[in-house]
């Protein structure tokens, strides 16, 4: 549907297998959050492609998985959390109507 059968970021990421979900019964909580198996594995491979060339190139996306694996979270949960800020900022992209532009945060250093 190029990005309009779905109404936000979090849907299509529920479509694709990336957004977790918690499976509990009743009162009880047995088991960590999950993604679905039953998703799109075509596009979830791309994003995982995508997500693992953001974490290679210098930038915020790889600063955050540094980050997150130095607070001991596993790879592969950091790795799915950064496909789904990707997700997030195309849709916000495609929402606003514009462009991507990487925004350089230039600090001036006098000797």
């Amino acid at each position: 549907g190029g990005f309009t059968k779905f109404e936000n970021g979090r849907k299509f990421a529920c479509h694709i297998g990336v957004a977790p979900f918690s499976f509990h019964s009743g009162t009880s909580q047995r088991s960590k959050n999950k993604v679905s198996h039953r998703a799109n594995k075509k596009l979830k491979t791309l994003f995982h492609m995508a997500a693992l060339s953001a974490i290679k190139m210098k930038g915020e996306l790889r600063d955050y998985f540094e980050r997150k694996i130095a607070e001991g979270k596993n790879k592969m949960t950091v790795v799915n959390a950064v496909r789904a800020k990707l997700i997030n900022r195309i849709f916000a992209l495609i929402r606003e109507n514009r462009q991507y532009e990487k925004s350089l945060n230039l600090t001036l250093v006098y000797p």
